[in-house]
């Protein structure tokens, strides 16, 4: 029996369960330690894990043994292990798959199977070939081209290639196996340095030595790099001169820069007694535990400023901070308000960033060289450990809910972290969700509220236009009303900007045959595509299918396509025609996409080179320019007409949020709020600008209902690119549910079952989709539930065709 210096508990990352046990051989001891990638043989594969910490073993099986340890030091502290495991626990999501998704991309390796036929096995398939079955000749005709990936051959395949048959190839040594570990792509940046030697220079020494050696001195050390750009020939002779010992040549880790442009610094600015009151009173509690605040402040009401002081004194107190904002285009706005603060200390953590640049922030952060992590909702398991404030900023955005894989609420586990950590977190909106301002109004939160803007600045006049009476208006004058039309006339005419904003991107939403009235469908989807006239497609906005433009209509061929509907490009041209001599930008997805655009753009506004510009949800959300006078929501509806009971709580957030765009700065602001339901109690709040009216009739929806916050739902998404199976698991799941609830009292009492149904938007990129709810007003019963169905049908969630999704305080219910 093997003996071991110690056994280790391992998470490996795969859709597993359950930890595993590993031996430590002794060879490793000094090398295994929590927070290290290891690589453990899984069956017969050998796959990446985490250490978690050591175990007992106890028991009559056999203990495999670490094969070897992937990181010199540890990736994550040992401390955020129980922060891994509540998220596990509580999104029911294998815990080496969350570790896994918490740290950079890239950092992991697999091992890959291919097979290759032999030269033997070529020779007697050849002999053999009529007597083999068409399979096993389709596989033989297959690798005479070359090596195949284990499941890539499965896939080229007609049919599945059954294991038994790879296993019988290869026994008569027609093919081999071959394993090898792939991945692990995202290493540490070093760079070639070039210092003084040890050795004097001699009087002989050619010009372009003794000018290599002059820089080098008066800088100490430089990259080689550098050099070669001052002295071309620079590479060739320092090799030279380091075998003769005037340079010494090494490499040394770098950093590679997220940042670009540097930051002139800035002076903390004095606070008004609203914001002195709320910063003192969160101060006071920095170092002495967890303690969670709900800061409701207007919008440009200063709660950014309020976050820096705050940030400086957890700083001094030798403490960090987190900072968590919804979107990649608003963390450019808080780097540079921070980096003006805090310099160097500011590291940021964001999916726009390349996977080398990540990880590189990683580090820093990890070995303590940044103080303040900036960043969006990955940025919550920055590897820190020694968070003191914790804060989420806009924390109302559906953004901060993780859509694929491991379905986190970044602002709920920044909650569960900063408890965890017992540490401060504010959570910061002028919008508070309902979620948290009924917490709030419960005590699970304290309520923190700063009621004016900076300045005594006023809130923006907001005047509501109704588009019923204007419906029979033609051309651009049905979405850009006279009312706005003038008022964007005065404001352009003042050297003043322009914001019009509009929830849907695209120039046509409604493409339809003007002979047979079919709208042009996404062909993997059901829904209909969107016409882009700068791209030159129909494309759909789920799945990516494009149709080229322009296309027949797919029902009766040949035919003119109708344009209806809008969106911000069709807007964007209605303006450039209407103000020939305004200068117009749009900024959604589209024009997006591509690094660094999302800075060009608001630098441009900053600057004052955009006069208009047009924009989705993206513009709507904590943006700071001055000069925008004038906000036009072009119509305020769209999100009202979402099958989700949260619709009315986003259209007011999200007009609310748009709206606050508008007057920051020493000029008064205006906002031109154009809709086809003006009594909508959503649209009136938000024309008043009460939080506190809107919440009233909000709560009572939901209380009346039973929908969240007074309960709690878990939602399961089940699909499949077969209609008759993604109907059959979602039926038979709902049995086992309703046969589960059955058989126990507490679930009767305080388990609903609502479904299955099949989803408002029945198939999205080729797969037909059902859901089911799970709701409850007491979290345990619910809980307990869900896991007693996974438990009682494994079949079911483990469908070779069908897809079986848990969704735990789902947030989007299409």
């Amino acid at each position: 029996m093997t003996t071991y210096s110690c056994h280790v508990d391992v998470a490996v990352a795969l859709p597993l369960d359950q930890t595993y046990t590993y031996g430590v051989p002794e060879s490793l001891a000094s090398s295994v330690m929590p927070g290290k990638r290891v690589l453990v043989p899984m069956g017969r594969r050998r796959v990446t894990g985490y250490v978690l910490g050591e175990t007992d073993c106890r028991g009559a099986y056999a203990v495999k043994r670490i094969l070897d340890v992937l990181d010199p030091v540890p990736l994550f502290p040992p401390g955020m292990i129980p922060f891994f495991k509540w998220v596990s626990e509580y999104y029911m999501h294998p815990l080496g798959e969350v570790i896994q998704s918490a740290l950079p991309g890239g950092l992991n390796v697999v091992d890959l199977v291919t097979v290759a036929a032999t030269p033997e096995g070529l020779a007697a398939a050849d002999v053999e070939f009529t007597h083999l079955s068409p399979l096993a000749r389709e596989v033989m005709t297959r690798l005479r081209s070359g090596p195949i990936r284990l499941r890539d051959l499965a896939g080229r395949a007609d049919r599945r290639v059954p294991a038994a048959l790879i296993q019988d190839l290869e026994d008569r040594g027609w093919l081999c196996r071959e394993r090898r570990l792939q991945g692990g792509a995202t290493r540490l940046r070093m760079e070639r340095f070039a210092a003084m030697g040890d050795q004097p220079a001699p009087p002989s020494l050619s010009r372009a030595r003794r000018e290599i050696l002059s820089m080098i001195e008066a800088r100490r050390e430089m990259p080689v790099g550098e050099l070669a750009g001052l002295v071309p020939t620079a590479p060739r002779l320092i090799r030279a001169m380091a075998d003769q010992g005037l340079v010494r040549v090494y490499e040394k880790r770098m950093y590679r820069d997220p940042f670009g442009e540097p930051i002139p610094p800035d002076e903390p600015r004095v606070l008004n007694s609203e914001q002195a009151a709320v910063a003192a009173e969160v101060g006071a509690a920095i170092g002495k535990g967890f303690c969670p605040y709900l800061l409701a402040g207007v919008t440009g009401s200063g709660k950014t400023e309020v976050y820096l002081h705050l940030a400086r004194k957890v700083i001094e107190t030798g403490l960090s901070v987190l900072v968590l904002v919804p979107e990649i285009a608003l963390i450019s706005q808080m780097e540079r308000r921070f980096r003006a603060r805090f310099g160097d200390a500011v590291a940021v953590l964001h999916s726009g960033l390349s996977s080398g640049e990540r990880y590189d922030q990683w580090l820093r952060i990890l070995n303590r060289e940044a103080a303040v992590v900036i960043g969006a909702r990955s940025a919550v398991f920055a590897p820190l450990d020694n968070a003191g404030l914790i804060i989420v900023d806009e924390e109302h955005d559906t953004s901060y809910k993780q859509g694929a894989d491991l379905l986190y609420n970044a602002r709920d586990i920044a909650v569960v972290r900063a408890k965890l950590s017992a540490a401060v977190v504010v959570l910061g909106s002028a919008t508070p969700s309902v979620h948290s301002c009924y917490n709030a109004r419960i005590g699970k939160l304290k309520e923190l509220r700063i009621r004016k803007r900076v300045e005594s600045r006023p809130l923006a006049e907001i005047t509501v236009v109704d588009l019923k009476k204007v419906q029979d208006a033609r051309g651009a004058r049905r979405y850009i009303t006279p009312v706005l039309h003038d008022a964007m006339k005065a404001a352009l005419g003042k050297n003043e900007q322009v914001l019009l904003f509009l929830n849907r991107r695209g120039f046509a939403s409604f493409p339809v045959c003007s002979s047979c009235g079919n709208a042009i469908r996404c062909a993997h989807c059901d829904i209909t595509l969107t016409y882009h006239r700068l791209a030159g497609v129909y494309r759909c906005h789920y799945c990516g299918y494009t149709r080229p433009v322009p296309s027949d209509c797919p029902a009766c061929g040949p035919s003119h396509i109708k344009l209806l509907g809008l969106g911000t490009e069709k807007v964007e041209a209605a303006v450039t025609a209407l103000f020939p001599g305004a200068r117009v930008a749009r900024m959604d997805r589209d024009t997006t996409t591509r690094k660094g655009s999302v800075v060009r753009i608001l630098k441009s506004l900053r600057k004052g080179a955009v006069d208009v510009l047009v924009g989705t949800q993206m513009v709507a959300k904590g943006h700071d320019f001055p000069n925008i006078t004038l906000v036009g929501v072009i119509c305020a509806d769209l999100s009202l007409s979402f099958p989700d009971f949260r619709a009315g709580e986003r259209t007011f957030q999200l007009l609310a949020q748009v709206a606050g765009r508008a007057g920051r700065g020493d000029a008064p602001g205006r906002v031109i709020l154009q809709t086809y339901t003006p009594d909508h109690f959503s649209i009136v709040a938000a024309a008043m600008q009460d939080y506190e009216a809107f919440y009233k009739v909000e709560i009572g929806f939901r209380r009346a209902l039973a929908y969240p916050p007074v309960s709690r739902i878990i939602q399961f998404k089940i699909s499949s690119v077969e209609q008759a199976a993604a109907r059959e698991v979602a039926e038979s799941l709902g049995g086992v549910c309703r046969e589960i609830r059955g058989g126990e009292e507490t679930y009767e009492k305080w388990v609903e079952i609502l479904g299955p149904v099949e989803a408002s938007i029945q198939r999205i990129a080729g797969r037909h989709r059902w859901q089911m709810l799970i709701k409850g007003r007491r979290v345990a019963p619910l809980r307990r539930f869900v896991r007693a169905v996974s438990a009682a049908a494994p079949a079911l969630f483990r469908h070779s065709k069908v897809r079986v999704v848990i969704d735990v305080d789902p947030f989007f219910m299409s």
